[in-house]
This record gives structure tokens, sequence and C-alpha cells, in this order.
């Protein structure tokens, strides 16, 4: 076996047991040499200098510090990048790129938590599970506790907002059920959306024939309050906006003043500003369900994104090229 390239933790160190526990962690250590009690959360600390001029691959996770020209020139054997994590622009400049650096997220695996999520969510909401359940705390149960009309998950249209990763995921766990999703992505030609077997539409048009929306496009400036007032009014009476993808995506004002008709509702992991202030109206409306943030890896799924990274090390390790690559073009579409 040839002798295995030195790997340096940049990251909060509380989050490394979290993300490598010790069956991924083992393995991590079969692929490279890594110490697991060095973590480096300020590269420019001196006291890392000698394993930073030696380190051949940089396993990375929230609160990576930022990889500046500088942090570069005293790692200058760098030549992979393996974040653990999804976004890399909080960290990654395009010094990284044009040096030739590999770089590679585990954005892939956190897409299956935030779809998992979502499809839960899409179809309790066919169920309208969540104003029901808040007209019953008010002792408003229907009567007789029988057949509900309007509600149910039979042949609903579920409007996608995004052809991400996430996106994507979310249709391919909705191809076993009695739905019928719908795409609207400025990225994707009609070919790709046959591609992923769903229909391609405009977004106003989605928006107007949906019964449940769920958002997962990019943040960027192009998709700031991507859902304002003319968007939400085409919403139909009774549909549902679900997001998972980033809080400014949506203009807030106009989302309550189209809540506070009870015209539609909302399920919302994700909200602008975040955390929202204790008195906001979203919290007690009856029609709106608010999760704090943990659509994306929690708890055991943690795990999963640093079996990504041990995969990446693997190819590295073998002179291979990363399976998830991150490009620097991408990144001005990309979350």
């Amino acid at each position: 076996m040839s002798e295995r390239p030195l790997a340096l933790f940049a990251m909060t160190a509380e989050n490394v047991p979290l993300v490598f526990p010790p069956e991924v962690l083992a393995r991590l250590r079969e692929a490279v040499d890594i110490d697991p009690a060095l973590v480096a959360e300020d590269l420019t600390d001196p006291a890392l200098a000698d394993v930073l001029a030696r380190t051949e691959i940089l396993v990375t996770g929230w609160g990576c510090p930022r990889l500046d020209a500088a942090v570069l020139d005293a790692a200058p054997k760098l030549r992979a990048v393996l974040h653990s994590a999804g976004s890399v622009k909080g960290f990654a400049t395009p010094a990284v790129w044009r040096r030739g650096i590999a770089v590679s997220s585990a954005a892939e695996a956190n897409a299956l938590p935030v779809a998992e999520y979502t499809l839960a969510m899409i179809l309790l909401a066919g169920k309208d599970v969540f104003v029901r359940r808040e007209q019953m705390r008010a002792g408003r149960a229907f009567p007789g506790w029988g057949i509900v009309q309007g509600i149910g998950n039979h042949g609903r249209r579920i409007g996608v907002i995004g052809a991400s990763r996430i996106g994507r995921r979310v249709v391919e766990l909705l191809r076993p059920f009695d739905l019928r999703p719908v795409l609207s992505d400025p990225y994707v030609d009609q070919a790709g959306a046959a591609a992923l077997g769903v229909p391609l539409l405009p977004l106003d048009e989605l928006l107007r024939t949906s019964e449940i929306v769920t958002v997962h496009a990019p943040e960027t400036p192009e998709t700031r309050r991507l859902l304002g007032a003319p968007e939400l009014a085409l919403m139909p009476d009774g549909a549902v906006l679900l997001n998972t993808a980033r809080g400014s995506l949506v203009d807030h004002d106009a989302l309550l003043a189209e809540l506070r008709t009870g015209r539609i509702s909302a399920i919302l992991d994700v909200t602008d500003p975040e955390p929202l202030p204790v008195d906001s109206p979203l919290l007690s409306l009856p029609n709106v369900f608010i999760t704090p943030h943990l659509a994306g890896s929690q708890g055991n799924e943690l795990a999963r994104l640093g079996e990504a990274v041990v995969e990446e090390a693997r190819r590295v390790a073998a002179g291979e090229p990363v399976a998830h690559p991150v490009t620097e073009a991408e990144l001005g579409r990309t979350a």
C-alpha cells in the first residue's frame, strides 16, 4: 500500500466527532493520515505552520476558515479540499481553483434528508394535517370524525421550484406516490425535464396550477424574493407553500399578508430573518407550520456526510478525480 496522504481537519472542532463518529473516522484514517485531535479553526495559527506545509488534503466542514491566497501559500502541497457539508461559498476563494486544487462537497449526501423532510411534509400537507391539528386544538374538530372533503394525495399537483440536487431528489422520491409533480427552473430545458420525468412549466403557470409548491432554488442575487406579492397571489385558494431552501427566496411581508387572509398555508423550515423574532406573527398563525431549520442533516444523519468524505478521500489517495466536484463556474448559480 502506498503512503497515505497527509490530511488536516479544518472546521469547528466540536463538529468533528459528530460528522466523523468512531466507525467513520476509522475508515477515513485508513485512507489518509489524519490526526483527529488536530483541528484547524485558524489556519494562520503559527503552531499549524509545519503540518499545513505538508498537508495534501483539507477535510473541511462548518466553521472552516477562509482559504485565501495567504493560507494557500502556506500549504504548497495541498491538492484537494473535501467538504463535509453543503456549500463551499463561505470559505473557498477563487485562489483555490486557480491553483488547480480539487474541491468536493457533501451536498449530494445532505440533499437526501432535506428531500425526505419535503416528501413527509408534502404528504402531510395533502391531508391538511397541520391546519386540522390547529382546529382540533381550538376545539373545532370536524363533526362525527367522518369523511373530509377537499383533502388527500390522489393526483395532487406538486410544483417543484428548482432542479437543484434537493429538487431532483424530491422528484425522485415523489415517483412512487399518486402525485403529479411539475418543475420550474430557468436552467433546465424540455429535454432535461423529460429526463427527470416531469413537465417543465414557467414559474407563473406552476404557481397558478399547483396545490403544493415546494422551493428548492439556490440563494443568489437573482433568486432573492423570488416569490413576492404578485407570485404568491397566483397560488390557488387552499394551496400550500413549502420552503426548505432559504428564507430570502420568499418576501415574508407579502407571505404574511396572504397567510392572514387564510387563503393559503405555509410550511417553513427556513425564514427571513432566521431565527424569527419571538413576537413574529408567523409563529402564531394557525395556517403556518414552522420548524427550526432542521430539514438538513441532523443527529445520526451527520455521519452520512462523513461517509461521503471518506469515499472522496479514498479516490484522492488513489490518484482518482473526486466524484462530487465543485467548480468555480457553478458557484454563481448554486447554493
